[in-house]
């Protein structure tokens, strides 16, 4: 059964999303701090952590950072605050996606499906651009011939550009293909991973143009 870790100080949260899991048909762990959450991870296979920043003993960004080390498990942070520097932090760290309380039970189920099932869509071909390699079946990007550090999402984000180059793609259709859900997203959850997706491209940042008014495209 897919399990999935709660990691929160605030009992009454882990309780509602304990019982909307359970109704989702997820087993659930929880951990009531930072430390905790670490020696749980480091002891069990999760399918996916929901992660609050905010803790005693241990922050979430220290625990997201600490999980990264070894595994690669998507992890969900919660957070109180809307701040952009603490989502572009966490998405540095590897955090998979970004939820700000107070939060709809729903919309995080909706959120940890894509999750979970975002390792299915996979496609059996390598591509080369100059200096640009992308594996899509090993999900490993090379840049000049060295490993670029991307995030899941990143990766997921560029496999998708490329696997449609030169269309032009609007942030809502971004959202629905790429996170799996377009009512319960974000604009800025698309500009933010595309900056970052740039940033970690280097000299290759161009390949990923703007399209002014809609959204973006790789164009090689």
């Amino acid at each position: 059964m897919t399990k999935i870790l709660i990691v929160d100080d605030e009992e009454k949260i882990r309780e509602v999303i304990r019982e909307y899991s359970q109704i989702s048909g997820y087993e659930t762990d929880e951990a009531a701090d930072g430390l905790q959450a670490i020696e749980k991870v480091l002891n069990n296979d999760y399918d996916c952590i929901v992660l609050d920043i905010m803790m005693p003993k241990l922050d979430g960004f220290s625990v997201c950072k600490k999980i990264r080390e070894t595994k690669k498990t998507p992890i969900i942070m919660l957070s109180a605050r809307e701040e952009e520097y603490d989502k572009l932090f966490g998405f540095e760290l590897g955090v998979d996606d970004y939820v700000v309380k107070p939060f709809s039970c729903k919309e995080l189920m909706a959120r940890i499906k894509v999750l979970i099932g975002r390792n299915t869509r996979n496609d059996n071909e390598t591509m080369d651009f100059q200096g640009l390699k992308i594996d899509s079946i090993g999900r490993v990007i090379y840049i000049d011939n060295v490993k670029a550090n991307l995030t899941p999402k990143e990766i997921d984000l560029l496999l998708y550009l490329v696997k449609n180059k030169n269309i032009a793609l609007s942030r809502e259709k971004l959202l629905q293909d790429v996170w799996d859900y377009d009512y319960f997203g974000d604009d800025r959850t698309v500009d933010t991973h595309i900056k970052m997706l740039r940033h970690n491209l280097g000299q290759y940042r161009d390949y990923i143009t703007t399209v002014r008014g809609m959204g973006y495209k790789f164009e090689d």
